[in-house]
């Protein structure tokens, strides 16, 4: 364009400029990292160098002071990697989390720890589990809750025997995909393989574009892109990272049949996480069975104000029809607030159980 104001090149050369102060003070940034594991390994050898807290804050005030034009979640991301990335010179993290490779749970564990950690694929949810108690591994990722097809009752059995707390939360939005391979003949797709999750958050526009075709659930997405790779009449129900994964083409993207479909993923370690302003708290816990024992239990968050955001209810194992009830409210332990109302639930329960306080999920 001719009445262009600014000529192209001197755009292209303050961009040269800005590209050299921003490596620079990443390099700044970096410096300052090594210098923090310095202090803190003299200080102690052992020191925990990821802080979710302090990460949530860095995170939360970015967003904050984010003035466009980038959107502030992609701003936040930006800043997720970088500090991902200084926190691996410091000690790299290593993060179980639920496999094989390429599956949503290693997205979240990507998204929430950055391209700077040693993901490990762990064949089923107790593993994860057990390596993070092993301390093989940081921390873990495991799946709790989808919005369309509820609870992962594993998730939640695991915390009933592990020791494990609940360090964060990340959620992931769901976009499932219709994959074939290169030489899948795509007029010819007679079955479709999946994780039985996928399927069900994807029934309406199979049974609409699919009708005929045999539904083969299998263990995981990304098992089921693997699978497809090297047949010439099959397609796969998976994510971004599964069709990259096995090179995979989409034929169909976004087939999920609610466009808010998203999943909720817990971070497990073994530290109690302080305050970092925008908290969650997650109990466990056990009442006796006799009338009135849910309204006691619940009554005390009612009349304290606090905002219970999930109740669910799993058979206790130490009997026949009792039941325990996972909770998840906003606040932190350490409040005073919340203290004293778990301790008047402590006294109206049977048992009850503290899996972590931990920051609001920021992305």
């Amino acid at each position: 364009m001719t009445d262009t104001p600014i000529n192209l090149d001197e755009l292209r050369e303050r961009i040269d400029h800005l590209d050299g102060d921003i490596l620079r003070l990443i390099s700044e940034r970096a410096e300052c990292a090594k210098q923090v594991a310095e202090i803190k390994t003299k200080a102690d050898p052992d020191t925990v160098f990821y802080r979710p807290e302090r990460e949530a804050q860095v995170l939360r005030r970015i967003m904050a002071l984010n003035k466009g034009p980038l959107d502030s979640e992609e701003m936040a991301r930006l800043f997720r990697e970088i500090m991902s990335a200084c926190l691996a010179l410091e000690r790299p993290i290593k993060v179980a989390y639920l496999g094989p490779e390429g599956t949503f749970t290693q997205q979240a564990a990507l998204k929430h720890f950055g391209e700077s950690a040693i993901s490990l694929p762990m064949a089923a949810i107790d593993e994860v589990f057990r390596e993070v108690e092993a301390g093989a591994a940081n921390y873990g990722v495991v799946p709790v809750e989808n919005s369309t097809e509820g609870v992962v009752n594993h998730t939640l059995d695991s915390f009933m025997d592990s020791s494990m707390r609940i360090c964060g939360e990340v959620v992931l939005r769901i976009h499932q995909h219709l994959l074939i391979s290169h030489n899948t003949r795509r007029d010819k797709v007679s079955r479709v393989y999946s994780h039985p999750q996928s399927f069900a958050q994807c029934r309406k526009w199979l049974d609409a574009h699919f009708p005929s075709a045999e539904r083969v659930p299998v263990a995981s997405n990304a098992e089921a892109a693997r699978l497809v790779k090297s047949e010439w009449h099959s397609a796969a129900i998976a994510g971004d990272m599964a069709a990259k994964l096995y090179d995979l083409e989409k034929i169909a993207e976004k087939i999920e049949d609610r466009p808010d479909n998203s999943t909720r993923f817990l971070i497990i370690g073994n530290q109690d996480v302080p305050m970092s302003g925008e908290d969650k708290t997650s109990i466990v816990v056990a009442m006796r069975n006799q009338p009135g024992a849910l309204h006691d239990l619940l009554e005390p968050f009612h009349r304290h104000q606090i905002d219970l955001t999930r109740l669910e209810t799993r058979p206790s194992r130490t009997g026949v029809w009792n039941y325990v009830f996972f909770i998840d409210f906003k606040g932190h332990c350490e409040d005073p607030v919340v203290e004293a109302v778990l301790e008047e639930v402590r006294l109206r329960a049977a048992e009850l159980k503290v899996l972590g306080s931990y920051p609001m999920g920021v992305l």
